[in-house]
């Protein structure tokens, strides 16, 4: 068989299997991306953008007091939300994969059980127990307690939410990562003289960093363009990032200032994400990369 038929044979179904999903990515996610990136550059007035090239909406996000409060405390946010689920997410992850058995798909099923209803109805559910008039205040008032004000409105009542939201996430990130992990490793460390919390650190930890990654990134991007849960948990002592964007193209029209904070974030996102890669041994977590 000849060099040119052997390669055209190879090509041919690899552009019949890759062309179409090539496609859909470039048209719906490429195409939008840059026509943001080139209206960042442009201005708005009276509802309207005007091919004007300029760094004016740079100038603005970085200048103003208003729009680095909103980043930075949005950033912080997503910090935050993502090493709590990290904490809170290893512990249910472990004993998922360990101890789950034959119900271990039953129990991470049951995970995505929130996800039967859309946010604002989880979230209005946050309400009803976080809320001035919620579950919990009311029990306080009840039992004779004053109303605990943080629990609503409050940058601790946005964070609670972002939590609920997205543990799952990071859990089953980190579940996917110990299922195919061999805890024999473990007693072997216990037999040369490692204690369980050594173990964990030394072993199980670095070689399931790429679930706890993945999880992380599932976690802090979300939760860093998030707009509905500030909205109806924070209120206005939590406005976010993702909040203020959202208004330049709803509220106000300002296409231009909300396409620019849509290219600082993603710039965000980009940088987590590129950290984190940077952070992963494909070798240690088991992959070599050659077929078996």
């Amino acid at each position: 068989m000849k060099p040119d038929s052997t390669w055209r044979d190879f090509l041919t179904p690899f552009v019949l299997l890759t062309g179409p999903g090539t496609l859909f990515i470039g048209v719906t996610l490429l195409v939008p991306l840059l026509t943001v990136v080139m209206f960042s550059f442009w201005r708005t007035e009276s509802y309207e953008l005007y091919a004007d090239w300029n760094f004016d909406n740079y100038r603005v996000l970085f200048g103003e007091a208003a729009y680095r409060t909103f980043l930075i405390r949005s950033v912080v946010s997503a910090a935050v939300t993502s090493l709590i689920c990290l904490v809170l997410a290893w512990p249910v992850a472990y004993y998922i994969a360990r101890h789950g058995g034959r119900y271990r798909l039953l129990l991470v099923l049951l995970l995505a059980a929130p996800f039967f209803t859309g946010v604002i109805l989880r979230i209005a559910a946050l309400q009803g127990i976080l809320g001035p008039g919620g579950l919990i205040n009311m029990s306080l008032g009840l039992a004779g307690f004053a109303p605990i004000k943080l629990l609503m409105y409050t940058q601790f009542a946005a964070t609670i939410g972002h939590i609920y939201l997205y543990i799952p996430f990071m859990v089953t990130a980190i579940y996917l990562s110990l299922v195919n992990f061999d805890f024999a490793l473990l007693d072997t460390a216990k037999i040369n003289g490692a204690g369980p919390f050594r173990a964990f650190i030394e072993v199980t930890w670095p070689l399931n960093w790429i679930g706890t990654s993945i999880g992380t990134v599932l976690v802090f991007i979300p939760c860093l363009a998030s707009t509905i849960t500030p909205r109806f948990l924070g209120g206005p002592n939590a406005t976010s990032f993702g909040m203020s964007l959202s208004q330049q193209f709803g509220e106000t029209g300002t296409w231009a200032l909300g396409s620019a904070m849509s290219v600082v974030m993603f710039i965000f996102s980009f940088l987590v994400i590129a950290v984190l890669k940077f952070t992963i041994d494909l070798r240690r977590s088991g992959f070599t990369g050659a077929g078996r």
